[in-house]
């Protein structure tokens, strides 16, 4: 690991590089199959057929671990899709959310992650870090509708995009419900709704506008 670099921070090539995938694939297995409670620095070495002392040396410890796959996680993922209107866009947003959400891999994970974060102060950083670049990576679609008069100036665009998300995750977690495409559609169309009403806009000028809905 570079000298001054936090565990899991180092964006290597060549050799590096496919040790680091090796052992991030096999820390998302050991997450999937077990859980982050049982998920363990020499068990992960074993998986990527790494040396244990890398694993160690490199990442440090599990939270070290988590946050690199996070981070990893945030670089694979699908960019930003530009439809031309904010309900399309925020139906796209909606429609990527689950699908990952209900992929085979991709949910139990996020599953483990979130659950691991409400008892660890260093992955809850590091998801939060992961949800804050997803949503300031869509909120350009907001400002856009601003631009083109769809909704009003001063919308908070990556308030707009959570109130998208929030439904879908919800489901997931607490309520069971089952998470197909019209549930996304939905929290996309109550998203949209809401922020051409005036309900995202900042400050003074939103609250004077829901006094007057």
């Amino acid at each position: 690991m570079a000298d001054g670099g936090e565990p899991g921070t180092v964006r290597p090539g060549g050799r590096t590089a496919r040790v680091r995938e090796a052992v991030l694939r096999a820390a998302e297995d050991a997450l999937t199959e077990l859980g982050f409670s049982g998920l363990d620095l020499a068990d992960v070495a074993r998986r990527a057929d790494v040396g244990k002392t890398t694993v160690y040396r490199r990442w440090g410890t599990v939270a070290g671990l988590v946050a690199d796959l996070l981070a990893d996680m945030a670089e694979q993922s699908v960019p930003r899709t530009e439809t031309g209107s904010l309900l399309g866009d925020l139906t796209a947003n909606a429609r990527l959310v689950r699908r990952t959400l209900t992929d085979p891999r991709q949910g139990p994970l996020f599953t483990a992650l979130i659950a691991a974060a409400t008892g660890d102060a260093k992955t809850a950083a590091a998801l939060h870090r992961f949800y804050d670049l997803r949503v300031r990576e869509w909120a350009p679609c907001v400002r856009q509708a601003v631009d083109r008069g769809e909704v009003p100036e001063g919308t908070d665009a990556q308030e707009v995009i959570r109130a998208v998300s929030a439904p879908l995750y919800y489901h997931l977690l607490i309520s069971g419900g089952l998470l197909d495409e019209a549930l996304a559609d939905r929290a996309a169309e109550a998203a949209a709704v809401a922020a051409r009403a005036g309900v995202f806009v900042r400050g003074e000028e939103g609250r004077r506008g829901g006094e007057q809905a």
